[in-house]
């Protein structure tokens, strides 16, 4: 028979304390029910333990022997019941989150710093990937959360919206366009305008804007980072057309961003977790800060009431 772990901590009791009362006393529990715990044990290993006298209790030889091996796994048993504890208090834990580019290095670090200070035992790893290697990472478990834009049938996917965002125009001082509340995508006609490549999903939107005001879309420049975009803008007095979040980009340089409307034109973003693995306690507790807190750490821009995001 195996011992049980009510007995063990019985055992453990008597041999630290030397005594059954004060051992019963310890453990909460009356002296015969230890006592009875004790001689099941001694039953089961088929040997005694102790060797009681009315004034004392000392481990006898197999005592001693199985002092020194099981409560060492006693101890191990413990310590693995604290960390899984710790998990689920929030205690402990590690929360690996993956987001686009831009978003890991605007939105999220603020987010991730708000997080690390109601949590502070939580480490949370930040990756930025592009959207198919985010999906690509839920579904090998190299992450818990992704945060981005997603198809929302995507496959084995939990999708959850976070926020909606539109597109706005992004100019320098001085520019033609400058000093506006918004503008209309007919407002664009004959602008020198740098894009994202054809592979972002915001050149799409970029497209169907003109296409709804029925401009013609000729690019001046076609690139693959939003902060080259943004250079450009800087540097040339193009205008680009972006995510109003891409203002969190700018570091210091002053653009103005302008919403475009005629059409409004925007996409969600969303929190994607795998859809039939249970989240680990943090990762529960890190996902529901997401959706209360990632509007707060969104840039603020003059005119731009937050819900239009």
């Amino acid at each position: 028979m195996k011992p049980t772990l009510r007995q063990l901590e019985c055992f453990q009791a008597v041999s630290e304390m030397g005594n059954f009362s004060r051992a019963a006393e310890r453990l909460g529990m009356s002296q015969p029910a230890l006592s009875q715990a004790i001689r099941d044990l001694e039953e089961g290993l088929g040997t005694r333990l102790f060797d009681r006298t009315t004034r004392r209790v000392d481990l006898t030889e197999a005592g001693r022997l199985f002092r020194d091996t099981a409560l060492a796994g006693l101890s191990e048993i413990d310590r693995a019941v604290g960390l899984v504890q710790d998990l689920a208090s929030l205690r402990r834990g590690v929360v690996r989150i993956a987001a686009p580019p831009l978003l890991a290095s605007t939105v999220l670090p603020r987010l991730v710093r708000a997080i690390a200070a109601e949590h502070p035992g939580l480490d949370i790893r930040l990756e930025d990937l592009g959207t198919d290697m985010i999906l690509d990472r839920l579904r090998a478990g190299r992450a818990e959360i992704g945060v981005g834009t997603f198809p929302s049938d995507a496959e084995g996917m939990a999708i959850m919206p976070l926020l909606r965002d539109r597109l706005a125009a992004f100019v320098p001082p001085g520019h033609a366009l400058a000093g506006r509340s918004a503008l209309g995508w007919a407002d664009l006609a004959d602008q020198p305008v740098v894009a994202l490549a054809r592979e972002s999903g915001l050149r799409l939107l970029t497209e169907m804007g003109f296409e709804a005001a029925r401009v013609a879309f000729r690019p001046a420049h076609e690139v693959h980072q939003i902060y080259t975009a943004l250079a450009l803008v800087n540097e040339l007095g193009v205008v680009a057309v972006l995510p109003v979040y891409a203002a969190g980009a700018m570091h210091g340089r002053a653009f103005e961003v302008l919403p475009l409307h005629a059409p409004v034109i925007g996409r969600e973003i969303a929190m994607a977790r795998l859809r039939d693995k249970e989240a680990s306690p943090a990762a529960q507790a890190v996902s529901q800060l997401l959706i209360r807190r990632i509007k707060l750490h969104l840039p603020e821009l003059p005119g731009l009431p937050m819900a239009e995001l």
